[in-house]
């Protein structure tokens, strides 16, 4: 009995033109695009990752998936040599995701068509590190935010715009009061207000930045610290004012002032809160013009917390971290909470001897 013949069920393919290859580039990457929405991420951390995969498609001038080893090394080692850690570090996490995608989704299909098996250049030996030496911030003086904020409530009975510098002072309170992240912030709807949680309320913070580009991590925000008697001011008096139908759902706690044609509303863009805050840091504390940001106010809420004598791990949760090590350099000490320290450790060492050396 002889053996039958095996036909290979796989047609051959003729080799793609330059047009077509294009083609099927474009579409992986909207495919790409729409495979990061579906996980949750912002609309912003999306256009970030694309712009980056632009830029190093830009220099290599063929489909990613043709890179190798080799090429990451002349790119990271000699085009971004120079650029901050940050923007090394970042580049080279969207084009590890992005290569993860092709490997999960395209990697039969890249080689049947291209006869390319795609495998990710940048491996443990070339792959850029973040700085060692994080950044620090230290973040103003209680005094000096209280001033701040002193005098951005008093232009609230002059300016011009009254709803949308209502709506960008209350963005900066919740940051100053409860970090809450900015890009977190103008992702909040009206519902996720929940007053009926907690003591004071809570906010469903459904956006919250995940650890290592892993989509959104949701938590609650307790309004502690007078949060919620501004929020609740906001929303009472202040929300009225957009163009915005509160019966709908998606309905933004923070609306942009730009009329959307009805529907739930437009909301306000993270660099509407960035701009604000500056201006106000401008006119009301010029000492700290052009060094104040929304960050920096996540430093000054978990700073004077701490020095309230909440726990490192009650703001660790409050702040969204992984890890408590992360928030420990969020926790600057003012004046002299560390001397203090010490000078109480010695009272307590000299009452222990008493009686034993009299």
């Amino acid at each position: 009995m002889g053996l039958a013949l095996v036909k290979n069920l796989r047609e051959a393919r003729a080799p793609l033109g330059a047009e077509e290859i294009e083609e099927f580039e474009t579409d992986v990457l909207a495919g790409f695009v729409l495979a990061r929405a579906a996980a949750g991420l912002v609309d912003s951390t999306i256009r970030n990752d694309v712009s980056h995969l632009e830029q190093v498609r830009g220099w290599f001038e063929r489909p990613l998936w043709d890179m190798q080893p080799a090429d990451a090394d002349a790119y990271f080692g000699k085009v971004l040599r120079q650029a901050k850690p940050s923007t090394r570090t970042s580049r080279a996490g969207a084009l590890s995701v992005y290569f993860e995608f092709l490997e999960l989704r395209h990697k039969v299909e890249i080689y049947n068509l291209t006869g390319r098996v795609v495998e990710c250049p940048l491996d443990e030996i070339n792959r850029p590190r973040a700085s060692v030496e994080p950044q620090l911030r230290i973040p103003p003086t209680e005094a000096e935010i209280d001033a701040l904020f002193a005098g951005w409530r008093g232009e609230l009975a002059v300016c011009r715009k009254f709803a949308p510098t209502a709506r960008n002072y209350v963005a900066a309170r919740l940051a100053a009061d409860v970090g809450v992240r900015i890009n977190e912030m103008r992702m909040l709807d009206l519902d996720d207000v929940r007053w009926e949680l907690g003591h004071f309320g809570k906010l469903n913070v459904r956006h919250g930045k995940g650890s290592r580009r892993r989509g959104p991590k949701p938590r609650l925000v307790p309004l502690i610290d007078g949060a919620d008697r501004n929020l609740r001011w906001y929303i009472e008096d202040v929300w009225g004012n957009f163009d915005v139908d509160h019966t709908l759902p998606g309905a933004p706690l923070f609306p942009s002032e730009r009329r959307a044609g009805g529907g739930a509303g437009l909301r306000a863009t993270a660099d509407v809160f960035r701009r604000s805050l500056a201006e106000a840091a401008d006119a009301f504390l010029p000492t700290w013009a052009g060094r104040l940001t929304p960050h920096v106010l996540r430093h000054f809420c978990a700073s004077r917390l701490y020095l309230g004598g909440m726990s490192l791990y009650a703001i660790q949760e409050l702040l969204g971290h992984a890890w408590t090590g992360t928030t420990a350099r969020y926790v600057h000490v003012h004046a002299g909470h560390i001397e203090e320290a010490w000078v109480r450790g010695q009272q307590r060492a000299d009452e222990r001897w008493k009686g034993l050396t009299s």
